[in-house]
């Protein structure tokens, strides 16, 4: 076994194992070649097994030394088992025989030719396989590429999902401010409705007459719709952290509406009301006071706390 003809396989890239079997079962690198390429789809196993059973022929049926193997189908000669085994795996044939003849040894020209071709039928054989690769590879990214966008589509469908329901968490507490608010106006109808009430039966007392029970307190003009001399309005000058805010309202708004008013239209949180000139302080029940019994008709500077 030639270890150089071994070194020349593994240079080419041929596994080891294999390489040194070509070098067992071949007559030069031409030869090697062509066992390798014949039995490159043969498990490495049995290439093993069929070497260590000794299954080679090398002595014609009267004793004398085999020097070629002849094709009694073509009548093609071959210097060796591995030439007349891919001949056969080509051609078909199974028709062989051992012959004394010597085959000429191939010149170095024909050895460089022979050599020119099979390295050709290596290139060829591994262009093939990049191709076959490179459609491999193409097929695996499509599959990652497919993996990606559904994993993307998932991801993002969860994301609208997560939106709307976020959305109709918001247009509900929307929806709940607003009924608080009507719920806040509504009770400052009904205190102001309680204030008329009392007012009118007070009167009634003073009068000495009485009202009756079903008696509706008819609802006081708009404001625009009185004289400015009866001084049923009151001219704010209200000083908050953003600024001055001047308000015109009636006589009868609470300080307690003044409050929700500024709340709902300025965005301040109020607590209390604050007077310099006369000093005071409005606050807790005080703001259940209308602006006349407060004192700040027809007109007033309060300091918004």
């Amino acid at each position: 076994m030639s270890q150089e003809l071994i070194n020349q396989l593994l240079e080419m890239g041929f596994d080891k194992s294999r390489a040194e079997l070509a070098a067992k079962r071949s007559d030069g690198l031409p030869d090697a070649m062509d066992w390798l390429e014949k039995t490159q789809d043969t498990p490495l196993d049995e290439l093993l097994e069929e070497e260590a059973s000794g299954a080679s022929i090398t002595r014609a049926e009267d004793g004398t030394v085999a020097m070629s193997l002849v094709c009694n189908e073509c009548g093609k000669k071959f210097r060796s088992q591995g030439e007349a085994e891919f001949h056969a795996g080509k051609s078909g044939h199974t028709d062989f025989a051992e012959s004394t003849e010597e085959i000429a040894p191939l010149t170095e020209e024909e050895k460089k030719k022979r050599l020119e071709e099979l390295r050709e039928r290596v290139k060829a054989k591994r262009a093939g396989q990049a191709v076959v690769d490179k459609e491999e590879q193409k097929r695996n990214d499509k599959i990652r590429q497919k993996a990606t966008k559904e994993s993307q589509e998932a991801k993002e469908e969860l994301q609208r999902k997560e939106q709307i329901k976020e959305a109709a968490k918001k247009r509900q507490e929307k929806l709940d401010d607003i009924e608080a608010k009507k719920r806040i106006k509504a009770k400052i109808e009904a205190d102001k409705e309680e204030r008329r009430r009392k007012a009118e039966e007070a009167k009634a007392a003073r009068e000495g007459r009485s009202i009756p029970a079903t008696t509706t307190v008819p609802t006081p003009a708009p404001a625009a719709a009185r004289p400015a001399a009866t001084h049923n309005e009151a001219r704010l000058r209200l000083q908050t952290p953003s600024g001055n805010v001047m308000k015109t309202l009636p006589a009868d708004t609470t300080l307690f509406e003044v409050k929700q008013l500024l709340e709902s239209e300025n965005g301040l949180s109020v607590t209390k009301f604050a007077q310099n000139f006369p000093r005071k302080v409005f606050e807790g029940v005080d703001l259940g006071k209308t602006l006349k019994e407060a004192g700040l008709v027809p007109s007033a500077v309060l300091i918004v706390q």
